[in-house]
């Protein structure tokens, strides 16, 4: 199972939009999804068409009562599943303070599930608490959607040092994986630069060992779209609300490239082509016997050998780094401090 943490501590770049997508892209290839709200605010338990407020179970269950990670995702469409929140995963944070090991609960949750699905997706929280450390110590990838404006790249730097330090003391196999730019305008210069420079940025760390050093930009980008903000009123994914607009275009390649990235390369190898109008024997590709020996054995012909045709292709149709001696209690406590003075 491939899993998946989106995350971006800026709100409104497109985090629970691109989760809802992607993941409804590849379940309707027949890919088994599961995605995992961990937004008090339940965006993406909304999106999905579920109501908060009329659900018990959810990832605030599986945070504070341990509860079955299986027993409480739900079905929301054909090979997708959806583990809900509402607004009592507010208190989550609070009432794990004390609780030994809790940046892993997620992680130990979903242990068990691991062969039960094709990719797991976690739509986080737009803040750097503890709710997010779960998702990144449960997740192996991470993808950031970023709107290309001056103001997202304020965040980007600390952002990345987050990861960076999730990756050294929590995490080892957590990984940067894609940069996405959201509401991309081509016909602006803005967002042309900004993306020239997120890309000399992250070109700038391949030979380091910070948890981005292979990290790269999407090459789809999510276009502006009247469509994709429509949606999530109606409880639609973009492709059941409108599959023939940009936005169902974009994320229906979007999903496609994230999961060839997934299948390693293999090198095409052209076949050669034998004509023949008699069976190869075994006497002519022998060199010839010497003198005063047993006679040959009689000739043999090779069986024949019938191509098995390749598989198709997938398809999808419808759609810096901290090296600080902080521990993750006092990395928490220290994001605690700062939103609480920026928000003041």
């Amino acid at each position: 199972m491939r899993k998946i943490a989106v995350l971006n501590q800026k709100g409104g770049v497109g985090k629970t939009t691109t989760v809802v997508n992607i993941a409804a892209a590849l379940a309707a290839n027949g890919l088994r999804v599961v995605v995992i709200d961990l937004d008090p605010q339940a965006h993406l338990t909304i999106h999905l068409g579920l109501d908060p407020q009329a659900i018990e179970a959810g990832s605030y269950k599986v945070l504070t009562q341990s509860a079955d990670f299986e027993q409480e995702i739900l079905l929301v469409r054909p090979n997708l599943w959806l583990l809900p929140a509402n607004i009592n995963l507010v208190g989550a944070e609070s009432e794990l303070v004390s609780v030994v090991g809790r940046e892993t609960i997620l992680r130990e949750a979903i242990e068990n599930s691991e062969e039960n699905f094709d990719y797991l997706l976690i739509d986080c929280a737009p803040s750097l608490g503890l709710l997010t450390l779960n998702a990144l110590a449960a997740a192996d990838e991470t993808l950031i959607p970023l709107q290309p404006h001056f103001l997202a790249l304020q965040g980007f730097g600390k952002l990345l040092q987050t990861i960076d330090l999730v990756n050294k003391r929590i995490n080892p196999a957590l990984v940067v994986k894609w940069v996405l730019l959201c509401m991309y305008d081509s016909r602006a210069s803005l967002p042309g630069e900004v993306k020239a420079d997120i890309e000399s940025f992250l070109d700038s760390a391949r030979r380091t060992n910070c948890a981005w050093s292979q990290a790269k930009i999407l090459p789809i980008y999510i276009r502006r779209n009247i469509k994709l903000a429509e949606a999530p009123s109606y409880g639609n994914t973009i492709f059941e609300y409108e599959r023939n607009c940009h936005g169902a275009e974009d994320y229906k390649k979007a999903a496609e490239f994230i999961h060839s990235a997934s299948k390693p390369q293999q090198p095409e190898v052209e076949p050669v082509a034998i004509e023949a109008t008699q069976p190869v024997s075994v006497a002519a590709v022998l060199p010839a016997e010497p003198q005063n020996q047993p006679p040959a054995q009689p000739d043999i012909p090779s069986p024949e050998i019938k191509e098995t045709p390749p598989a198709p292709p997938l398809r999808i149709e419808s759609l810096p780094k901290p090296d600080s001696k902080i521990t993750p209690d006092q990395f928490i406590q220290t994001t605690a401090d700062e939103n609480l003075t920026e928000s003041g």
